[in-house]
C-alpha cells in the first residue's frame, strides 16, 4: 500500500508540477518519493481550496481541510488515519510516512493549513486582498515559506538545519511571488488579488484598472510599470535565497538550482511578452527547461544525464 501511495504522489507531481518534477529528477532516487509526497499533499490541499471558489462548496472545503488536519495529526500520533484507500488517503499515507522518516517538524504543516484557510470564503481567516507586503508575508509564511521548511530535512544540509531555514523560507516565498505575478488574470477571475494594494497604488493602479485590463486583454502602461517594480522585488527575494543553496547537501544542489533558475525564468517570460499577464500564462519553453536541467546535471555528474531521455511523465 505504501509503494502505491508514493507512486500516486509521483504521478501527481508529474502531471501538475512540471518545473518541480523536472528538478526532482536531479535528486538521488531515494529522496524523490518524499519530495513527490510533499508536493502531492500541497496539491491536494490547493485543489480543495480552489473548489471553495464556488460559494456552495466553501463550507465543504473548510470541513475537508479540518478533516485532513485531524487525519494527519492522528497518523503522526501513531493512530489509524481515515478509512478507505482512495487517492486522498494514499497521499495522506505517503506524507505521514515522509514526515516520520525525515523527522520533519509537524508545525510546518499546521502553519501551511492555517494559511490555506485564508483562501476559503467564509472562513474566519479569509482574505482576498493584502494591503501591504508585510500582510502578504504573513500569508506566505504558511503558504510558501513552510513548504521550503518541509523540504529542508529531506534535502539535507551541510550546516545545522536552523542555519539553512531562512534561505529555504525565502526561496519558497520567491517561488510563490512568481506564481502570483504569472497568475494575476486567473486570480482576478476568482475575485482574488494577492499582490499588495500599496505596491499597485504607488503606480496609480487600483482594482478597477486591473479588472479592466483583464476584460480588455490589454496591459495599461501604469500596470506595466507596477509589474516591472513587482518583478524587481521578486528578483530581490531570489537573490536573498539562492546563496542558501550552498548550505544544502552537495548532491541536491543541482536540483534546487534548476528549480530556482526555471522559476525565475518565468519572470523573463513575462517581460518578453511585454507583461501580457491578462491574456496568457507565462511558461518557460520545454527546450529551455531541459537545457537548464541538463547543464546542472552535467555539473553534478554526467552519469545522471540519461534520465533526460525519459518521458517527463
Amino acid at each position: 500500500m505504501l509503494d502505491l501511495a508514493y507512486r500516486d504522489c509521483r504521478r501527481i507531481a508529474a502531471a501538475h508540477g512540471r518545473t518541480y518534477f523536472l528538478a526532482t529528477r536531479l535528486l538521488e532516487p531515494e529522496r524523490r518519493p518524499a519530495v513527490h509526497a510533499l508536493y502531492a499533499f500541497a496539491r491536494l490541499v490547493d485543489d480543495i481550496v480552489d473548489a471553495s471558489d464556488a460559494p456552495s462548496r466553501a463550507a465543504d472545503s473548510a470541513a475537508r481541510l479540518d478533516r485532513i488536519e485531524h487525519d494527519l495529526r492522528a497518523r503522526l500520533a501513531g493512530a489509524p488515519g481515515a478509512g478507505g484507500d482512495g487517492p486522498e488517503q494514499r497521499v495522506m499515507l505517503a506524507v505521514a510516512d515522509t514526515i516520520g522518516r525525515y523527522s520533519i517538524a509537524a508545525e510546518h504543516f499546521w502553519v501551511f493549513l492555517d494559511s490555506m484557510r485564508m483562501d476559503i470564503p467564509g472562513a474566519p481567516q479569509y482574505r482576498d486582498r493584502y494591503p501591504t507586503m508585510a500582510d502578504l508575508s504573513d500569508y506566505m509564511r504558511g503558504s510558501a515559506a513552510a513548504i521550503g521548511l518541509q523540504l529542508l530535512p529531506v534535502l539535507g544540509t551541510v550546516v545545522p538545519v536552523a542555519e539553512a531555514e531562512p534561505a529555504a523560507a525565502a526561496l519558497g516565498e520567491a517561488f510563490q511571488l512568481t506564481n502570483f505575478l504569472r497568475d494575476i488574470g486567473e486570480d482576478l477571475d476568482r475575485g482574488r488579488l494577492y499582490l499588495p494594494a500599496a505596491e499597485w497604488a504607488a503606480f496609480g493602479v487600483d482594482d478597477e484598472l486591473l479588472f479592466h485590463c483583464r476584460k480588455s486583454g490589454r496591459t495599461d502602461p501604469r500596470v506595466r510599470r507596477a509589474l516591472a517594480h513587482l518583478i524587481a522585488i521578486n528578483r530581490g527575494v531570489y537573490r536573498r535565497a539562492t546563496p542558501g543553496i550552498e548550505l544544502l547537501a552537495p548532491r541536491v544542489r543541482p536540483a534546487i538550482r534548476t528549480a530556482a533558475t526555471l522559476y525565475s525564468d518565468i519572470l523573463d517570460e513575462i517581460e518578453r511578452t511585454d507583461y501580457a499577464v491578462f491574456t496568457r500564462r507565462a511558461v518557460v519553453p520545454q527546450h529551455r527547461r531541459l537545457r537548464v536541467a541538463a547543464r546542472e546535471c552535467l555539473s553534478a555528474s554526467p552519469r545522471l544525464l540519461p534520465v533526460f531521455g525519459e518521458p517527463l511523465r
